[in-house]
């Protein structure tokens, strides 16, 4: 059954009304996304290689953008993009491509997928990707005046003990606060479990390690789409956790 808007001017009416670009080598691929896009209210493009999506994506409101493709890849199309635009782009990647996924994320990218991905997955981070676009404006990491801490889709307001994501307000426990409020001012450190008592509970470590893993899987849930596989609260093997961010 298809969605249909009635009333003009409404944040969701723009949102599902986005013409989305889908670049990809693999016609069968281009064709599935499509018709999840479809099927969810979205106007689409399709291309097939590089250069293609290059001449087609001015107009467009966010880019689907395979990394491995023939005569130019994703991350040399991106990288073309950025110089001229800062439209919202979602990579979709294999699960090999680990080492892409970074550089694509370095380069620009605001997200990525794994394939073979869920349609519930790929519509979500469409979704959120559109809304930080169109209500945050693409702003990301920085502090301003207002006390907000930015990170991707993340924001928190420390003055008003407010935080959100992608523009909806999440509740967080004050545990939960405390350490989102230490990681988004701390960007890309690391922080053990060990170091993360210290500043959040202001005690010296004796056993409670296992009660930070509860309270990071708990905020996964809450702002992760996918938990399972985190943008945001990433953990280094070893050494433990840090803010990563979707969009770099």
């Amino acid at each position: 059954m298809s969605i249909k808007f009635s009333c003009s001017g409404s944040f969701f009416e723009r949102i599902f009304m986005s013409k989305i670009l889908v670049v990809d080598d693999d016609r069968d691929i281009v064709n599935a996304i499509c018709i999840y896009l479809q099927g969810d209210g979205y106007e689409t493009v399709k291309a097939y290689n590089g250069n293609e999506a290059l001449d087609k994506y001015s107009g467009c409101d966010l880019v689907l953008l395979d990394v491995m493709m023939p005569e130019m890849d994703g991350i040399q199309t991106i990288t073309e993009m950025r110089k001229q635009s800062n439209i919202p782009v979602i990579f979709l990647t294999a699960k090999a491509e680990d080492t892409d996924k970074v550089v694509g994320l370095n380069v620009g990218a605001d997200d990525y997928i794994t394939k073979p991905f869920n349609p519930a997955e790929l519509l979500a981070r469409v979704r959120s990707a559109l809304r930080r676009y169109k209500i945050l404006g693409g702003i990301g990491g920085k502090r301003e005046e207002s006390d907000c801490i930015y990170c991707g889709g993340l924001c928190l307001d420390d003055r008003a003990k407010k935080f959100t994501v992608d523009g909806e307000e999440v509740s967080l426990t004050p545990t939960e606060y405390d350490i989102m409020k230490l990681l988004m001012e701390n960007q890309g450190k690391v922080f053990s479990p060990k170091d993360i008592i210290r500043e959040v509970w202001h005690e010296t470590p004796s056993g409670q390690e296992a009660s930070v893993a509860v309270h990071i899987r708990h905020l996964r849930e809450k702002i992760e789409i996918n938990p399972s596989d985190p943008r945001y609260i990433v953990m280094v093997w070893g050494r433990g956790y840090r803010l990563g961010g979707s969009n770099g």
